[in-house]
């Protein structure tokens, strides 16, 4: 059996790999960031704020805590402690008509004091990330 987009997903969280991430993402995909106001379209703009959004938020301490699925995707409720902050959030993906890519991934974070702390880190990790390309 083919692995699936969430199967992708778990496994790049896991391993953290960027090539696997950028085979997960549909050519189209679009992100949704909590504090962009405009949806950002495209496989490389999406691929440049999942792996900043892992760099900042998936390490020591992240995990899932919960999951929904639907035929089409699946919400992933996520927990994590940043500067003492406590960071719950969901990331909402959508997968393509097979199930075997990303087209769509959406992140809602709370409370505002974790929303304002992750403006600026990614802000930060972006910029990290811009200067090294």
């Amino acid at each position: 059996m083919p692995m699936t987009a969430l199967d992708g997903w778990r496994e790049y969280m896991r391993t953290h790999d960027h090539k696997a991430l950028w085979d997960l993402l549909h050519p189209d995909a679009v992100f949704e960031s909590p504090v962009v106001h405009t949806p950002q379209r495209g496989r490389e703009i999406t691929f440049k704020y999942l792996a900043s959004a892992e760099e900042v938020l998936g390490g020591p301490g992240f995990k899932y805590v919960g999951e929904w699925r639907s035929e089409n995707g699946a919400v992933l409720e996520f927990e994590n402690e940043i500067e003492g902050i406590t960071i719950n959030g969901v990331d909402i993906i959508t997968f393509s008509d097979d199930g075997t890519l990303i087209t769509h991934f959406k992140v809602m974070v709370r409370p505002l004091k974790a929303i304002n702390l992750l403006h600026r880190l990614m802000g930060e990790q972006l910029a990290k990330a811009a200067a090294g390309a």
